[in-house]
C-alpha cells in the first residue's frame, strides 16, 4: 500500500482533480490524503475574519462566492444529471450549510476550526464522487475518525493506528480510499487541526500507522531542487536526499515540504518520494536513510531572521551563562535558530519577533546587545561530515565577496548555515549554484 497526497494546487480545478483520479486509479488499494482546493482555505479564514469582526454580511457574500466556485466546478465534473453529480451537490451543500451555521452562531476560535475542516471535506467529496462516475470503488476513510492529537496538539500514533486499521477493515476492499489532511479531533472531541505540516503530516502519519511502501507527496513541481527557482536559474531536482538533509531544506525554506512530515516517516523506515502531478512521468525525488557520499545537495534560504549579540566580560570563563540566555528564550517560547559562541559572547537568530522586546529587556541585564533585522539564513545541505575536505572551503569561498553575519558548522553532519543580509540573498543562492552546481 502507497499512500499518495494531493497539495491545493493539484486538485485545484475540475481538470487537475480528472487528472489527479486518473493518477490513483492506475493502482489499486492505495490511501489518497487531498488538501481542500487550492485558494479555498484562504476564503474560509477571509469568512472567519468577518465573522470575528462582528460582520456576518460580509461573511455571508464570502460564502457566496465560494459557493458558486462548487458549483461551477461539479457542473464540469458531472455533466449529466447523474447519482454521482447528485451525492457531490448534497455533500457540497452539506458544507456550505454547516458554514452558514457557523457565521449564525459564532463560538470564536472553534467556529474558525469548523469552517476551515470544510474545505478538506468538499475537496474528498468531489473525488471520491467522481471516481465513482468513472467505474471504479472508492471508499472514504474520514479523517475526523481515527486522526487525534492530544492536550499539547501532538498526534496520537498509537490510537490512529488502532483506530485507522479498524476503519480499513470495516470499509473493505476498494480501488482506491481517499481521506482528508490537515483536519482531526482534539481530546474534547472538537474538530481542530495539525497546524504544522498539514496534509503532509497526515500523509506521514498514516504511512506510518499502516506500515505503507511508500509515501508520496504530489505537487506542483518535480522534487525538491538543488536551489531555489523562484530566484536562481537553471535549477534542477535533487534525485535522492536523506532523511536529515531533507529535514534540514524543508525548515531552512524548502517550501516543497514541511519539516514535521518527515520524521513519522523516518521513524518508521518509509520512503517519501516527491512528485509533480503536473509531469507524472517526472523522477522527481526519492527521501530514504540512505544517499550517495561526499556530495552537497541543495541550498535553500530562510527569511525574516534577526540576529542578537550577547556580549559581556562576565562570560569569560563563566559557567551558567548560556544556560540564563537560553533561559530567556525559553520563558518566551521563541525558538533559536542558529547559535555561535566565543569567550565574550554569544549570537543567536530567531524568526519570530512577537516577543523581542521583553527578550532585549532581559537581556540587557546579563550584557551589552546587538540586534540586526531583515537577515536570511543560508542553508547548504549534503554529506558535511567534517571529514570530508573542502567542502566547507567551497561554501565560504562562494561568498567571499558577501558579507557574512554567522556561521554554523559542525553542528549537524548535513548543513551548514550562513547568516547574509536580506539584500545579499539572491546574489548568494546564485553564486552557491555557481560554485557548488555548475
Amino acid at each position: 500500500m502507497k499512500i499518495l497526497k494531493f497539495g491545493g494546487t493539484s486538485v485545484g480545478t475540475a481538470q487537475r482533480i480528472k487528472n489527479v483520479a486518473g493518477l490513483v486509479t492506475a493502482e489499486k488499494g492505495n490511501i489518497i490524503v487531498l488538501s481542500a482546493m487550492s485558494g479555498t482555505t484562504n476564503q474560509l479564514l477571509e469568512i472567519y475574519d468577518y465573522v470575528a469582526k462582528n460582520n456576518p454580511t460580509g461573511a455571508s457574500e464570502t460564502l457566496g462566492r465560494l459557493s458558486q466556485k462548487y458549483a461551477g466546478v461539479i457542473d464540469e465534473l458531472f455533466p449529466d444529471n447523474n447519482q454521482w453529480r447528485a451525492s457531490a451537490v448534497k455533500e457540497v451543500e452539506a458544507a456550505i450549510s454547516g458554514i452558514r451555521s457557523e457565521i449564525a452562531s459564532p463560538t470564536g476560535e472553534q467556529t474558525q476550526k469548523n469552517i476551515v475542516s470544510r474545505g478538506e471535506l468538499m475537496s474528498t467529496a468531489l473525488m471520491l464522487n467522481y471516481i465513482l462516475s468513472l467505474g471504479k470503488e472508492a471508499k472514504m476513510l474520514p479523517a475526523l475518525d481515527y486522526m487525534v492529537i492530544d492536550m499539547a496538539g501532538e498526534p496520537v500514533a498509537n490510537e490512529i493506528s488502532r483506530r485507522l486499521n479498524k476503519l480499513l477493515s470495516e470499509v473493505g476492499d476498494a480501488d482506491v480510499y481517499i481521506t482528508q489532511g490537515f483536519i482531526c479531533r482534539n481530546t474534547d472531541g472538537l474538530i481542530d487541526n495539525l497546524k504544522r505540516g498539514g496534509s503532509d503530516y497526515t500523509a506521514s502519519l498514516i504511512g506510518a500507522a499502516l506500515l505503507a511502501d511508500e509515501i508520496q507527496i504530489w505537487t506542483d513541481i518535480d522534487g525538491m531542487h538543488n536551489n531555489d527557482p523562484r530566484f536562481v536559474e537553471k535549477t534542477s531536482p535533487v534525485r535522492n536526499l536523506h532523511f536529515e538533509e531533507a529535514a534540514e531544506l524543508a525548515y531552512f525554506g524548502a517550501k516543497i515540504l514541511h519539516p514535521t512530515c518527515i520524521l513519522p516517516a523516518k521513524l518508521a523506515n518509509i520512503p517519501v518520494r516527491l512528485l509533480n502531478t503536473m509531469e507524472p512521468a517526472a523522477e522527481g525525488t526519492l527521501i530514504n536513510n540512505s544517499t550517495p557520499d561526499h556530495t552537497i545537495k541543495a541550498v535553500a534560504a530562510k527569511d525574516n531572521i534577526t540576529a542578537i549579540k550577547i556580549k559581556s566580560s562576565r562570560m569569560l570563563l563563566a559557567y551558567g551563562f548560556l544556560s540564563r540566555v537560553f533561559e530567556i528564550f525559553e520563558r518566551y517560547h521563541t525558538a533559536i535558530d542558529m547559535v555561535v559562541t566565543s569567550e565574550v559572547g554569544v549570537s543567536v537568530t530567531i524568526d519570530n519577533e512577537q516577543h523581542l522586546p521583553e527578550i532585549l529587556a532581559e537581556l540587557k541585564k546579563l550584557g551589552t546587545i546587538t540586534v540586526d533585522s531583515d537577515m536570511v539564513i543560508i542553508c547548504v545541505v549534503g554529506d558535511l561530515e567534517w571529514n570530508n575536505r573542502g567542502f566547507e572551503a567551497a561554501v565560504v569561498n562562494a561568498l567571499k565577496d558577501i558579507p557574512v553575519r554567522m556561521i554554523s558548522y559542525g553542528g549537524s553532519n548535513y548543513n551548514i548555515s550562513l547568516l547574509v543580509r536580506k539584500t545579499d540573498k539572491i546574489k548568494a543562492l546564485s553564486l552557491l549554484s555557481e560554485y557548488l552546481f555548475s
